[in-house]
């Protein structure tokens, strides 16, 4: 079995776990020790570990990366919607984390990373060495590939359990399965140096997709006008093929 490392265990790295668990040894870092205890109970490798705002001058390199054929990192680095905050320090920790890593390395980042304005987004709008949160990782380890998520949802995440403004506007989102099926085909196939959207390719609006989770009606027309970032790339370079190619039927 090979083994693959997840920096930042959370939501996401969960399910990742649940889906590579059979083919790869799980190493996971966290912030606390009883979800440690907890992810070792399943049989997974932990290091307790956390990337603070400020400089750590006691993080020292992983000391199992050297065994590990990839690392997928789950941490955030950027504020919200991708928004440019002073992160250095904490990058920089993370950067002395990784240590000299030479293996497969993805960087979860977000389709935040793109402007709030109505039109279709491709990578090429937003180049990763033009972004902060992205370009700071590349440098040291320019084999990253940057994973644009946009929103998290699948299981428990539906947009109905939420407090929802502007419900007119289209939605960005993508199902966990289909990241889970990503990771999974860029690993096999070693993929280096890849900028991808990870994104559901239909766009209904926020109205529509509550309203098919409460089994609901919805009599308005579907707007083809507003924000929304584009996965062509991915299914085109990887020959992908989505789950859940429509919030509308995240939920069943």
């Amino acid at each position: 079995m090979q083994n693959l490392g997840i920096i930042g265990y959370g939501w996401l790295g969960n399910h990742i776990a649940e889906r590579l668990s059979d083919r790869y040894n799980i190493f996971a870092t966290t912030t606390t020790l009883s979800k440690a205890q907890d992810l070792s109970a399943k049989g997974y490798h932990t290091t307790l570990v956390s990337f603070p705002d400020e400089l750590d001058a006691n993080m020292k390199a992983w000391e199992v990366a050297k065994d590990l054929d990839a690392i997928i990192i789950s941490v955030p680095f950027s504020g919200l919607r991708g928004a440019q905050i002073p992160m250095n320090d904490k990058r920089q920790n993370l950067l002395n984390f990784l240590g000299d890593y030479k293996g497969q390395l993805f960087l979860m980042s977000s389709t935040g990373v793109y402007p709030q304005t109505e039109k279709e987004f491709t990578e090429d709008d937003t180049p990763a060495e033009n972004v902060e949160s992205e370009s700071f990782i590349l440098e040291q380890f320019p084999q990253t590939n940057i994973l644009r998520l946009a929103g998290l949802m699948g299981g428990e995440r539906l947009l109905k359990n939420y407090n929802i403004s502007d419900l007119h506007l289209l939605v960005n989102h993508i199902h966990y399965a289909d990241i889970c099926s990503v990771v999974e085909k860029m690993l096999e196939q070693q993929s280096q140096s890849k900028v991808y959207n990870i994104v559901a390719p239909i766009h209904p609006n926020k109205e529509e997709v509550i309203n098919a989770q409460k089994d609901l009606p919805y009599s308005g027309e579907r707007t083809t006008v507003g924000r929304t970032i584009s996965p062509q790339k991915l299914i085109s370079e990887l020959n992908f093929e989505f789950k859940y190619q429509d919030p509308l039927y995240f939920h069943l």
